[in-house]
């Protein structure tokens, strides 16, 4: 399988640190942000293949980084993956709404990750 490049984004330095390793060991190279303000930094620069994004966190939650991203012609082709320890058809559905392709419950096993980059990492092939 061939190396993706993601971003997490996420605001827990364990789940940041802990989807990284698993990612890192399917072979893709990750780039990490701490919240919504520091991934749309960031996206810019690494132009990842697929996006995880935690929904609660401080100062820019997952759905307005999500809508943020998707809203910019440039990356509208990106997978999001809303990433949360809710798993209600509410939060689900609020994320589709704002452009996110899946949806992972927190916590996440490795396959979990490894599988949805697997999924939505060759939506972007043709995109760019």
């Amino acid at each position: 399988m061939e190396s993706k490049k993601v971003l997490v984004i996420d605001d827990s330095n364990t789940i940041r640190r802990s989807a990284e390793i698993f990612l890192k060991q399917g072979g893709h190279e990750v780039t990490l942000a701490e919240d919504g303000f520091a991934a749309l930094a960031k996206i810019n620069d690494t132009a990842p293949d697929v996006v995880f994004c935690d929904i609660l966190m401080p100062r820019l939650d997952g759905y307005q980084t999500c809508a943020i991203i998707k809203r910019n012609e440039k990356f509208s082709a990106t997978p999001v993956i809303m990433l949360s320890s809710r798993d209600g058809v509410f939060d689900k559905a609020r994320g589709r709404t704002v452009g996110s392709q899946d949806y992972l419950t927190k916590p996440f096993t490795k396959d979990q990750l490894l599988q949805a980059v697997r999924q939505f990492g060759i939506a972007r092939q043709g995109a760019v």
